[in-house]
């Protein structure tokens, strides 16, 4: 075989590779897991976590996924941030969370909630600190958001704690702003109920600093974003870079943290982690491969619920 049909070829695979890369980024998908941390006899509580939607004006066909997930009726939705990718999308924005703003409902903020996005080297992301210039000014309607969302009664949680009632019972959420971003401050652990139902930690970016003071808060769960669960990963190995420090292990997913193992199991020395893959892009880099776009049902059970 002649070396121009061997180029050819591997022309055409990666032609193809490439097409099926931005197609996957329309492939919606639902997960769904269960994670065991409730006392005995209590009742399901359903989570749905949405993050990294990146939505620009244009993409309808996201906008009525994120729609459809209210037919789900989930007891609580979490959205751990990056909702933006474009100056004008807070109106279709709204428009795709409407129906899910009819549930309770809690948010922490990222950094493209802030700022919009930059082109920007992919050889970057290879690096262990893959964030670039500190940007001071925000450029995208965050706090107009912000105010919505919390209009609509779901919790702000950067920086913050806050109780939403779900089957009639508190569930304590504390939360910080984009640790990506250097915004993080831990709230300090003022006015939680005595017995909570459940114990939530909400961030953005998953970072080691920010798990470890959520574990040690006594959080059952923690609940993230950001990753993109690597956005373009290899068949049988996994997750490249995760742009945070957290190991590419953990990169989306269900897992236990901290502990040696990433599958281990939230027993009394791990607390369970959430990190989704989230359901948008850069418009800089409109690709996935082997990490559709996600939304995840969490559904939190009793301890030895069979």
């Amino acid at each position: 075989m002649s070396a121009l049909k061997v180029l050819g070829g591997l022309t055409a695979v990666g032609a193809a590779g490439l097409a099926y890369a931005h197609l996957e980024t329309k492939l919606f998908t639902l997960r769904r897991v269960s994670v065991p941390v409730l006392a005995a006899g209590e009742r399901d509580v359903r989570v749905l976590h949405v993050s990294d939607l990146h939505l620009t004006p244009g993409q309808h066909r996201k906008i009525e996924w994120v729609r459809s997930l209210a037919a789900l009726e989930p007891d609580l939705v979490i959205d751990t941030g990056d909702n933006f990718a474009h100056p004008d999308s807070l109106d279709p924005l709204l428009h795709a969370l409407e129906p899910l703003l009819e549930r309770p409902g809690a948010f922490v903020m990222g950094s493209n909630d802030y700022y919009s996005p930059t082109f920007k080297n992919p050889a970057r992301y290879l690096l262990p600190d893959a964030r670039g210039p500190v940007r001071r000014t925000p450029d995208l309607p965050a706090d107009e958001l912000a105010k919505a969302l919390s209009a609509a009664g779901w919790a702000d949680l950067s920086n913050r704690r806050d109780v939403v009632e779900v089957h009639g019972r508190p569930v304590a959420l504390a939360g910080v702003d984009d640790p990506h971003i250097d915004r993080d401050e831990f709230p300090a652990p003022t006015g939680e109920p005595a017995e909570p139902l459940l114990r939530l930690g909400v961030t953005h970016a998953p970072y080691v600093r920010v798990l470890d003071r959520m574990h040690a808060d006594g959080c059952d769960a923690i609940i993230a974003g950001h990753t993109h669960g690597g956005q373009l990963c290899l068949p049988f190995y996994g997750t490249l870079v995760t742009n945070c420090d957290i190991d590419r292990r953990r990169a989306r997913g269900l897992h236990g943290w901290p502990g040696a193992r990433p599958d281990a199991d939230g027993g009394e020395d791990s607390t369970w982690l959430h990190v989704s893959a989230g359901a948008g892009t850069s418009p800089y880099a409109p690709v996935r491969f082997a990490c559709r776009p996600e939304a995840t049902l969490i559904t939190f059970t009793a301890r030895g619920a069979s």
